[in-house]
């Protein structure tokens, strides 16, 4: 009965252990990965500023307007989609446009107007990724808490 007792919690011991060290195994792991990821932006963040300016000036959006410049902030706030796992890079932009002739919008006083956005670059398998479209009026960490259902912030 006693030897029962005891191969028990030996086998208790040996399974904690070894749920103990899959759980390091695992925050190690992600923490790996999110400063692999962290760093290949950083290196390739110039790349992807260049693509997100082609992207979003050629998309006719909005709509009469010339994207003119996009000055691109320092920081970048990093999030997880919450569904998928993959990493997300969020960076402060202010856009400014100008009116195209014909396009309707050449009498509208805010077209000079800086715009504040965010853009979001998404981690696709091991590569960055800019998809051309900027989140207006929020800066990265209102974008985040804006769709925190998809979104959760990366320390």
């Amino acid at each position: 009965m006693l030897t029962g007792i005891l191969i028990g919690i030996a086998t208790l011991g040996i399974l904690m252990c070894g749920v103990i060290a899959f759980v390091w195994w695992a925050r190690r792991e992600q923490s790996d990965s999110f400063e692999r990821a962290r760093d290949t932006f950083r290196l390739r963040r110039e790349w992807l500023e260049a693509d997100f300016v082609r992207q979003a000036g050629s998309s006719g959006k909005p709509r009469g307007l010339r994207w003119m410049n996009c000055d691109f902030d320092d920081d970048v706030a990093f999030a997880r989609d919450r569904r998928t796992g993959r990493y997300r890079a969020l960076v402060g932009v202010t856009i400014s446009f100008e009116a195209i002739e014909g396009g309707g919008m050449e009498d509208v006083e805010a077209v000079s107007n800086l715009r504040a956005a965010t853009v979001v670059f998404r981690l696709d398998g091991p590569e960055w990724r800019a998809d051309g479209r900027a989140l207006f009026n929020l800066n990265p960490a209102e974008a985040i808490e804006h769709y925190e259902n998809e979104l959760e912030t990366v320390e």
